[in-house]
């Protein structure tokens, strides 16, 4: 039987923060398996317009191919639409017994906003990245105390300035890994 976290979100681009940040939740909660799965679009970014879906999950290929403990699925891109973590759970519940859901704290301050988070909670353990310090004022929800707390790298590195850096023709050395980056100079992504 095996134990899988899931980690969605954009990855527009998939970047090194991403990746240690997963290697690091991968040993400690002593997984068999990541699974990336990119969002066709997602409910906090309905309006962006440089979405690039089938480009987002090519350059997770190429950023997990060469690593077991890693893999990507598709299954959000080829859905399409908005795409819902509950959704995806219970697809991927037909395949997997054990599925840890991987999120961000800020994540966790607004889960209870999250398409049935009550099911979500049913279908998936909760694993919260603590990458940065609490502050006294968080509004803490009810999920809280069902959420499991991994101590993550904080790695300072984000897609948008990434995406930025490239339009001003700027380089990404380091910041993604060399496959990545060549894709995204040959297709002229992000200009």
């Amino acid at each position: 039987m095996s134990k899988i976290g899931i980690f969605g979100g954009s990855f527009n681009p998939v970047h090194h923060g991403h990746l240690i940040t997963a290697l690091s939740v991968l040993e400690k909660r002593k997984l068999d398996k990541i699974i990336f799965i990119p969002c066709c679009i997602s409910p906090h970014k309905v309006e962006q317009k440089e979405n690039y879906p089938e480009s987002r999950l090519e350059m997770l290929r190429l950023a997990v191919e060469e690593f077991p403990g890693f893999d990507y699925s598709d299954i959000e891109i080829r859905t399409g639409g908005v795409s819902y973590t509950i959704d995806t759970l219970r697809e991927l519940k037909k395949t997997f017994d054990e599925i840890e859901l991987i999120i961000g704290y800020d994540n966790l301050l607004v889960f209870d906003k999250w398409k049935e988070p009550e099911e979500i909670i049913k279908l998936a353990k909760l694993v919260v990245l603590k990458r940065k310090v609490y502050s006294e004022g968080d509004s803490r929800n009810q999920f809280f105390s069902q959420a499991v707390f991994v101590d993550s790298p904080l790695i300072e590195i984000n897609s948008s300035d990434i995406r930025r850096r490239v339009k001003e023709n700027l380089p990404i050395n380091f910041l993604v890994p060399q496959k990545v980056m060549e894709y995204i100079y040959q297709f002229y992504l992000y200009k």
